[in-house]
Formats: structure tokens, sequence, C-alpha cells
């Protein structure tokens, strides 16, 4: 195994996982949730640019079929605009490891999709796979605990749905990225969002009013959440995956969430009950599962390689 490739997945997992942690902290500080997602994708879209044209990828950019970017940003604006949105609005209601753990269930909504896509049903394998991650849902929403299960309903709901814009991005840029590269289908998808999310966040808020009340110290909380938590281990993942490949990327990205429920413990003072911990391994379990399964088949899928997190 490639340990630089290794590293640099290990290290992409935990700085995305910081994300829900700054966050939380924005929102202390008076940062609104338009705020924050506009602020952030307008500080990384550039850095996304020039990794692009590093990478060589503006020819691309230029010689790219009306289609591809159609395609592009579309899917942009579905995953890191709408679905960005429900992320960061959900973050105000429910935990951060929490949140970072339901957006695990991607996987198993790429594996039913491209199921469905395909007209070949999932080997018994991957359906108990499927399984455990939605019996992990369940549990990491509250489980039995009622109570609990009711106070993370309508959070829990809004990251099922950013989830599911994931999924829908990842099986979009499978058949795009073969055409045009991965570097120019995200700055398609990233500047399609950031267009989206400013004429958003001016339409909907004073916007002129939110920007000077932000403190010295919420901006640059705000600037590591756009290059920290976003530009950079997107870089990471994107040479890990091409060192190590996509199967082994999946595996290692697990760790994203252990590592949001430790910092969350240890600077937010958050505490999971019995149901949500089991939760939390179950859909650990059944996205190790999954990627076993595909690997025991030879036949990768779009599920296998991680998707570009917001």
């Amino acid at each position: 195994m490639d340990p630089v490739g290794t590293a640099c997945l290990v290290l992409a997992a935990m700085l995305f996982a910081t994300k829900g942690i700054f966050a939380k902290q924005l929102y202390a500080m008076g940062v609104g949730v338009e705020a924050l997602v506009t602020i952030r994708a307008a500080i990384a879209l550039p850095l996304f640019w020039a990794y692009a044209r590093r990478g060589g990828g503006f020819a691309a950019v230029r010689t790219a079929s009306p289609r591809a970017i159609a395609a592009a940003a579309a899917a942009g604006a579905l995953c890191y605009y709408a679905g960005a949105l429900l992320d960061f609005w959900a973050l105000t209601m429910i935990h951060a490891s929490i949140e970072r753990v339901l957006i695990f269930s991607y996987p198993a909504m790429v594996v039913l999709f491209t199921s469905v896509r395909d007209r070949s049903p999932p080997s018994r394998r991957v359906l108990l796979a499927t399984g455990l991650s939605y019996l992990g849902i369940f549990f990491t929403m509250g489980g039995f605990d009622v109570v609990e299960l009711r106070a993370n309903l309508f959070g829990a709901m809004l990251v099922l749905g950013s989830a599911l814009s994931y999924a829908i991005y990842f099986i979009v840029s499978e058949r795009y990225t073969r055409e045009v590269g991965s570097a120019p289908f995200t700055v398609f998808a990233m500047t399609a969002a950031t267009l989206c999310l400013v004429t958003h966040f001016a339409l909907t808020r004073d916007a002129g009013a939110e920007l000077a009340a932000i403190t010295p110290a919420a901006w640059v909380l705000l600037l590591l959440i756009g290059v920290v938590c976003m530009f950079v281990p997107a870089s990471l993942q994107a040479e890990g995956v091409r060192r190590v490949g996509a199967q082994r990327g999946a595996v290692l990205s697990t760790v994203g969430p252990p590592t949001t429920v430790v910092l969350a413990w240890a600077l937010l003072g958050e505490r999971l009950n019995p149901w949500q911990w089991l939760g939390i391994l179950l859909i650990v379990a059944g996205i190790l599962a999954l990627d076993l399964a595909r690997a025991a088949a030879r036949r990768p899928t779009s599920a296998d390689a991680p998707a570009a997190e917001r």
C-alpha cells in the first residue's frame, strides 16, 4: 500500500470531519447559516480554479461540451448549494457527531440507485450491508429512546436529504468526469453552486449587515472552514484516490465519523447515548461491508470512491 496515498486519505477524512466543529463555533459567534455556506464557497472557489489550472485542467475546461458543463452545474447546484444548506441547517439542530455519521449513509443510496439504473438487483451481501447502514441511521437518530428520536428527527431528515444530494452528485460525476476530468467537473459544479449561494444570500438576507457584523475572529474561522475543511481535504482526497485507488479510499474515509465524535466530545461537550453509539458502529460496519462486497464481486461501482464533501 502507498503510505503517502494512505496518509492523504486519512488526513482528508479527518479534516472533513472538523467541518461541524467549526460550524458550531461560528453559530455561537453569531454567523448565520446562509452567510457561512456562502462565504465558505466563495473562499474555496478560486482555490479550486487554481488547482485545476495547476493540474492542466484548463484545456478540458475550454473544450468541455455544453452537455457536460450543464450536467456539472446542475449537480453542483444540487449538492454544493441545496445539499450544503440542508447540511448546515441541520447542524443548528443536532450534534455535529450525529450529522457526520448520517452523511455516511450516501454509499448505501448510491448502491440502490445504481441497482435501479442498471436493472441489476444487489447481491445479498450488499443488501445486508445496506440494511446495516439504515438500521444504524435509526439508532443514531435515537433508536428506541423516543425523546431523543423526536429531538433529532427533523435535523436528521435534513442531513439525509443532504446525503441524497451527495449520492446524486456522485452518480452524475461518474458519468461526466470520464469525459472532462475530475478537476474541470468540480470547477463547473463549484462555480454554479457559488453563484446560487451568493444569489440566495443576497435575496433572502440583509447581506451587508450580516457581513459587517462578522467579527475578525469569526473571519479567521470562516477562512479555515473554506480552506482547511473544504479545499485542502478535497485536494488530498483526489491525490490519495489516485495513489491507492477508490476502493481503499472509501474504506479509509471511515475514520471521519469517529474523528468527529471525539472532537465534538472534547471541544463541544457533546455526549451520545448507547443507542447512538450502536448506530455509529452499524453505519461504519455497513460502509466496510459494502466495500468488501464490491471487492469480492470485482466489479467497482460509482460508490467505490468517497464523494467530494461539502
